[in-house]
């Protein structure tokens, strides 16, 4: 199953820096945009699965975007705004969103939310990504080997689920410890090393014939399917 595509149009920085690392967490393909003019060309460009998006914007209105497009795409709208009167509510759901978030909110009841959007649309029906007998619920939060639980911290679930979304990519241990742990590494990437080590461990990875394997190439990392 490939991964649901979402667009984040969102001007501050912050806020897309850490919605976007939340999603990608969550094993989305995560497309942002701080103008309305690049989320239309993304809209175009990408065809996303649902769009988070916020109210003001510097060059519109996200209320008027949503009109705009809304004739060229059926994925789910969800506004995300600091306007929390019923009136704006109403307006935004009748122009043709889907959701009103009201800022500041929980970034995992957006999550949930976001989730419950894709099933209903059909596109992300399970939350799920597979690699037999490993099997990852985003939605749930868990992951299992052979139909048996992993004990799982939630950093090393983290970890799991942004390499298996990456699978077969290399990928440094700084961009691992700034998206897991949401931090500059700044010499930190023992962390790393020692959470993908228990990890490894606890996915029996160095047993013989493991179907998978998180291999390190110098500062990279990279979990791949292994074929015998």
């Amino acid at each position: 199953m490939r991964k649901a595509k979402l667009l984040i149009v969102e001007d501050e920085p912050a806020v897309l820096k850490m919605n976007k690392q939340f999603f990608e967490l969550q094993g989305y393909d995560v497309i942002t945009a701080m103008l309305l003019a690049e989320a239309r060309e993304a809209v175009a460009k990408y065809a996303p699965d649902l769009i988070l998006l916020d109210v003001q914007m510097p060059d519109g209105n996200g209320f008027d975007f949503c009109k705009e497009i809304r004739a060229a795409t059926t994925a789910p709208i969800v506004f995300l705004t600091c306007q929390s009167d019923s009136q704006n509510i109403v307006r935004g759901l009748s122009l043709g969103g889907d959701g009103y978030i009201v800022k500041p909110y929980d970034i995992n009841v957006l999550g949930a939310r976001v989730a419950a959007h894709l099933r209903r649309s059909g596109m992300f029906s399970s939350g799920r990504i597979e690699f037999p007998p490993l099997m990852i619920d985003i939605v749930a939060g868990n992951a299992s080997l052979h139909g048996q639980s992993i004990n799982l911290s939630k950093k090393e679930l983290q970890l799991l689920i942004y390499l298996a979304s990456n699978t077969g990519q290399r990928i440094h241990k700084d961009e691992l410890y700034e998206t897991v742990w949401g931090e500059k590494p700044n010499n930190a990437t023992h962390t790393v090393t020692e959470h993908i080590s228990r990890l490894r461990k606890k996915l029996k990875m160095d047993e013989e014939k493991s179907p998978f394997q998180i291999t390190a190439e110098g500062k990279y990392y990279i979990f791949s399917k292994v074929l015998y």
